[in-house]
């Protein structure tokens, strides 16, 4: 909800804050006081037009601020959450969110969020989430065929939400389907070279027929050979001098020979010191390692394999490997990889006619079914709409406008062969994520008149009032959190103010409603009252806000009914007047 708006140096406002609260907030004043700078400052702070014309002069620019607090359970809330964390910004530590936009008087504007600079465009989105404004020439909302068909889904419930969801899953999977297949045909030549290059070096490989790692082995192996007899006087020199000839004199003898004699030393005294006890054992385990070493050496020397057909074979594996390697990875083991790949796309890169048509069977099931699930979608939303109508003209029956009826029209569009749609009932229908249908919401405001679209059908103080009614009936259905209704009652009195005011009461049991008026019937339905304040010196005109008490209430309501405050008459009237919007609520509640 939006919990507080400043605004300086806007039209008739030099430095106001209005403090925002949960339910039902009304703002009254004078003609000319500047009640509308409130709903024109809402509106430059979520993103509308930056008019430098409305820059107080002598103030150098025009900024209001506003603070929003989020619900994070929300899920819409928290989209916008996300968003604003995608553009650098965070809310505070408790939560609040700070929104500022400022417009200069040379025309420049600029936006913040979170106390970071964004885009303009920002705001707007944040506006699209937390708030609708409703006025003589603002409508925010409501107005696009996108946001009426949104708004009649919200309406219609979780039937059509499941159903839409199914859709946009279908439509993607569609569209995969009729891409992949329009890209093997029209490309089939520049697939075919693609399939032929990859063919070859497959089979190229398979030729070779390469092992894992065998490159490295060979690597090893190639090495021995091209050594092996340096390696093998290596072996035997070393194999000498380990376990040479046993019977050799002391100092010739070899290595295993002395440790025999370091062994018969220390054994002899071992028992007599635990030192050198541990030093004969060292000296025995030195001799064992000595053997097996000697062993091994005596082995090596007789296999090593020095055949000089087996060296030129290696190198000719080799050479053939190399040549891999060259051309499809830097190992055979990245061959091996390339060659799993290679295969793996080349049977995407499949433009056989018996691919193909496996790929138009699979389109048309596709297509098919998502033309059953489009088709339910529509009838869900043609019974919404139904349901949708009834209820809103309805409600305008209380507002003065008994012989209007508002229509939800659901249409669809019908296109040429070749256009992305789906065939339903035999009609080829344009086809999105959401559905082959249109919604339109349109006024027809006397009987035999006909049904234009809202925008066409209605005049200003006749499209707010079936805005406040339609907002009524989405009430219950998701939505922006704040409302905001400029004037909504302009053109109308008596019994139908009473029940504009009604209803916007009820709209604010779930959302928080902000309005400006001129009607005392509507403001003593209000929560929380405000007075927009207007004092001049002679030269200059400012204005400011003023929340009223409940004792202060009647004064300014009786003001509203006869022009005068200090009239006891009024101010009866007020009290009476007072005392029924609160009965009309607790009735309500």
């Amino acid at each position: 909800m939006l919990e507080e708006i400043r605004i300086t140096g806007l039209g008739v406002i030099e430095d106001a804050t209005l403090e925002l609260v949960d339910g039902f907030t009304v703002v009254t004043g004078e003609t000319g006081a500047g009640k509308t700078m409130v709903v024109a400052g809402l509106g430059l702070l979520f993103g509308g037009r930056a008019d430098a014309g409305r820059v107080r002069r002598g103030t150098g620019r025009a900024l209001v601020e506003g603070r929003l607090r989020f619900e994070p359970d929300d899920p819409a809330q928290k989209l916008v959450l996300d968003r604003v964390a995608e553009a650098g910004a965070a809310p505070d530590e408790d939560g609040t969110l700070l929104l500022a936009r400022s417009v200069a008087a040379e025309g420049r504007s600029r936006a913040h969020v979170g106390g970071r600079t964004v885009p303009v465009s920002l705001l707007g989105e944040l506006a699209e989430q937390m708030l609708a404004v409703h006025g003589q020439s603002d409508q925010l909302r409501l107005l696009s065929a996108a946001e009426q068909r949104g708004a009649l889904d919200r309406y219609a419930g979780e039937e059509v939400a499941h159903l839409r969801e199914t859709c946009k899953q279908q439509h993607q999977a569609w569209r995969q389907a009729v891409t992949e297949l329009a890209d093997r045909t029209t490309r089939a030549h520049e697939r075919a070279q693609e399939a032929d290059a990859l063919r070859f070096g497959l089979s190229e490989i398979e030729a070779v027929n390469p092992l894992p790692g065998e490159d490295e082995e060979l690597k090893a192996e190639s090495r021995r050979l091209e050594h092996a007899e340096e390696l093998r006087i290596a072996a035997y020199t070393a194999h000498q001098a380990l376990a040479g000839d046993p019977t050799a004199d002391l100092e010739s003898a070899d290595v295993a020979a002395l440790l025999g004699v370091v062994r018969r030393s220390l054994s002899a005294v071992a028992g007599h010191d635990a030192v050198l006890a541990d030093a004969a054992r060292r000296a025995d385990e030195l001799a064992a390692l000595c053997g097996e070493l000697g062993t091994e050496l005596a082995s090596y020397t007789e296999n090593l394999d020095a055949d000089p057909a087996r060296l030129a074979a290696v190198h000719e594996r080799r050479a053939q490997l190399a040549a891999l390697t060259r051309k499809y990875a830097d190992s055979i083991d990245g061959v091996l990889a390339w060659a799993e790949q290679a295969a793996g796309k080349l049977a995407d890169l499949d433009t056989s006619e018996e691919a193909l048509d496996a790929l138009r069977a699979r389109r048309d099931e596709l297509a098919a079914e998502l033309a059953t699930t489009a088709a339910a979608l529509s009838r869900a939303r043609q019974a919404a709409a139904t349901r949708f109508g009834e209820q809103v003209t309805a409600e305008l029956t209380g507002l003065a406008m008994p012989h209007a009826r508002v229509i939800a029209a659901v249409s669809q569009k019908e296109v040429a062969e070749g256009a992305q749609s789906v065939v339903i009932d035999g009609r080829r229908l344009a086809v999105t994520g959401d559905g082959v249908d249109e919604v339109e919401l349109r006024l027809a405001s006397h009987p035999g008149a006909p049904e234009l679209a809202l925008h066409r059908g209605a005049s200003g103080g006749e499209l707010s009032r079936v805005m406040l009614a339609i907002e009524v009936v989405f009430a219950g259905a998701g939505g922006p959190p704040t409302m905001v209704f400029d004037e909504v009652d302009a053109g109308v009195g008596g019994r139908a103010a009473v029940e504009i005011g009604k209803r916007l009461a009820r709209l604010a049991r779930t959302h928080q409603v902000l309005v400006v008026t001129h009607l005392p019937q509507v403001a003593a339905f209000a929560d929380h009252h405000v007075v927009v304040v207007k004092d001049s010196d002679g030269s200059v005109t400012t204005s400011g806000l003023q929340s009223l008490t409940a004792d202060e209430r009647p004064r300014e309501l009786a003001r509203m009914l006869a022009g005068l405050d200090d009239s006891d008459l009024a101010t009866a009237h007020a009290e009476e007047l007072l005392a029924v919007a609160k009965a009309e609520k607790d009735a309500a509640a």
